[in-house]
């Protein structure tokens, strides 16, 4: 199993506006696909899908976009675009870490953290994880979980805080692991916060069997719990969607999209046969 992992923005109505604004920030970046409920596209060749569903759920700093740029004036340029309308968590300045770096909350909900530095060749956007609120503090326990459950993962960079640094149940202050090839981060939050992950941001593992189906949904579902449309919220808070590779061609078919529409809306776990039927 190689499944590819990308993660879910969760928009009201404006999943096409914002990946237009992330595509002309970001090189190497376009729009793929755009219905009238999912965009999606890649930025520094990762991919993102954006959902308008509603108001029901937004994003928050408990998954965030680390991206690491080579050159400052691309940083500044990118930092600010994206801070217009939206929220400073850390201003844009020199740290122990990095020349030059920011946390930011853009107009939509989405939290961005940009780095001057050496990018990894092959991703230079990866969701980050904070560990926080009733979640706090999981951050190792959650990486080693991972990568236990998905094949080709390893972990590859871990630092913690000093003794003494924080007075919460803190361990991580950043970590980089892949999950299938996938770059991720984790850190433990230094500081209470106030929210812990949601359907705001989501993970998607897109998966090219039922059998890889099953296995994906069994891990994360164990200590955690079900919900719907492919939907699952594993044992450390994080949302998934395990979902098949072939929704999005059944989704984009004139013909069948409706009747695979409605077969989906039925099921928790996905049933390929059922969608191929429909």
């Amino acid at each position: 199993m190689n499944n590819r992992i990308y993660p879910c923005l969760w928009f009201d109505g404006k999943a096409r506006e914002a990946a237009e604004l992330y595509c002309s920030l970001f090189k190497n970046s376009k729009l793929k696909d755009c219905t009238p409920m999912v965009t999606t596209f890649e930025l520094e060749g990762q991919l993102f899908m954006g959902l308008d569903g509603g108001p029901q759920f937004q994003p928050n700093p408990s998954i965030s976009f680390f991206a690491t740029l080579q050159n400052k004036e691309e940083l500044e340029h990118i930092w600010e675009e994206l801070v217009k309308e939206g929220t400073v968590l850390m201003p844009l300045d020199k740290y122990d870490w990095s020349e030059q770096y920011g946390w930011l909350q853009d107009r939509y909900g989405i939290n961005w953290q940009l780095c001057l530095g050496e990018a990894e060749a092959d991703q230079s956007i990866a969701p980050l994880l904070m560990f926080c609120g009733e979640n706090q503090g999981k951050a190792q326990a959650a990486i080693d979980f991972y990568t236990s459950v998905f094949p080709g993962s390893n972990i590859e960079f871990v630092a913690k805080y000093e003794p003494d640094q924080v007075k919460l149940d803190a361990t991580i202050v950043h970590a980089r692991f892949r999950l299938s090839n996938t770059l991720l981060m984790a850190m433990d939050s230094a500081v209470p916060q106030p929210f812990s992950f949601s359907e705001g941001v989501s993970l998607v593992i897109s998966c090219d069997t039922q059998q890889e189906i099953d296995y994906y949904w069994e891990k994360l579902t164990e200590k955690g719990r079900e919900s719907n449309c492919g939907w699952c919220q594993d044992q450390f808070g994080v949302w998934w969607q395990v979902v098949p590779s072939i929704i999005g061609s059944l989704m984009t078919d004139p013909e069948k999209a409706p009747r695979v529409s409605e077969a989906f809306m039925k099921m928790k776990k996905f049933d390929i046969e059922t969608l191929l039927e429909a």
